[in-house]
């Protein structure tokens, strides 16, 4: 876990959903992540994620390891990996084989983050072979097995290892996190002493909940020797409050839609909002927005400032799903120098 030794400072990173945006395609969307992963690593993240879904009109991301290849390809020094591979979707031998033909394409750069989620609807998982009987459960198997492809002197809970090896993949330090939106992938990551992301940015509810007994249960492994805990937000940054609230109707409309069931592209932003969705469907999108900031760097800087004393996150990665490419690049920018500056601010002190 030689990537995870920095300094004090918070680091910062990019979870990008490859956004479709209506009246554009996926090669146009693929073109705009590459374009943003530059963009990023100029900007001073750290890691650049792409997720695996499934069946969805408006992300491009489904084939989530050629996309990393894609983006490490066109990048030099900025981390490139998965938040996540929904594990249960595949055979750990192929993940093992597509991440050891990333890695030793591109040494020291790529990341594997691993989900329990389907990423899809129950039709779709049924269309990728899921065994839909699971629901998950099988995930601490899954990921012991995977371990063993890449370390299969030892498996992580101590199995003998397969007979099958991962050619590429066997003896490559690949960096594992476990990423999760509730309590159950928090205990898991405790328990094999493993780095934990938290999908904060769209179930902010159990997030205190779950870094809390992350910590309190983690165990020091030969991974880490301590709890190293990430937290998602959705970040709309502009020049003004007034701008970004604009910017971000996209983002809001296409929750909306997804709230209703009608997954689509991301739309356009539209001034008339609230005009849109009914009051339940207003107050679910402010329960779900606790993790979500929006406004102008100062307001940005206040947002973020609260979010990261309250989780004390050893790092954040930030999604942003906006409609106008260059203001997406320029939101990043801003966030980049929000945490900069933040990042000093408590080194003074």
């Amino acid at each position: 876990m030689s990537d995870l030794t920095r300094s004090g400072d918070v680091s910062f990173s990019v979870l990008d959903l490859v956004p479709i945006v209506e009246g554009g395609n996926a090669a146009e969307a693929l073109r705009n992540s590459l374009e943003l992963a530059q963009h990023a690593e100029r900007q001073g993240y750290r890691r650049y994620w792409v997720a695996e879904h499934h069946n969805m009109p408006g992300i491009a991301s489904s084939a989530t390891a050629v996309v990393i290849g894609h983006l490490a390809a066109g990048t030099n020094t900025l981390r490139v990996g998965s938040g996540g591979i929904m594990l249960p979707n595949h055979s750990p031998l192929v993940i093992a084989e597509q991440f050891g033909t990333l890695e030793s394409l591109f040494p020291g750069r790529i990341d594997l983050g691993l989900g329990r989620a389907p990423g899809s609807d129950r039709q779709t998982a049924h269309a990728l072979r899921r065994h839909l009987e699971q629901h998950g459960d099988d995930f601490p198997d899954l990921v012991a097995e995977l371990f063993a492809y890449f370390h299969p002197a030892a498996s992580a809970d101590g199995r003998e290892s397969t007979r099958v090896r991962a050619v590429p993949g066997e003896g490559l330090d690949i960096p594992l996190w476990l990423l999760g939106s509730s309590d159950f992938s928090a205990q898991l990551a405790a328990h094999w002493g493993l780095p934990f992301a938290f999908a904060s940015h769209f179930a902010p509810d159990f997030t205190i909940q779950a870094l809390e007994l992350y910590r309190t249960m983690f165990r020091p492994s030969v991974f880490l020797s301590e709890p190293h805990a990430m937290v998602g937000v959705n970040v709309v940054a502009a020049d003004t409050d007034a701008e970004a609230a604009f910017l971000a109707t996209s983002m809001q409309q296409q929750v909306l839609s997804l709230m209703r069931g009608r997954p689509g592209r991301l739309p356009a932003p539209v001034a008339n909002f609230d005009d849109l969705c009914s009051g339940e469907e207003r107050a679910a999108l402010a329960a779900r927005g606790r993790f979500t900031v929006i406004g102008s760097p100062a307001t940005v800087a206040v947002k973020l400032d609260r979010i990261l004393r309250e989780t004390g996150a050893n790092e954040v990665i930030f999604s942003s799903s906006m409609y106008d490419h260059s203001a997406r690049l320029h939101s990043y920018e801003l966030a980049a120098q929000v945490m900069t500056e933040w990042n000093l601010s408590v080194r003074q002190k």
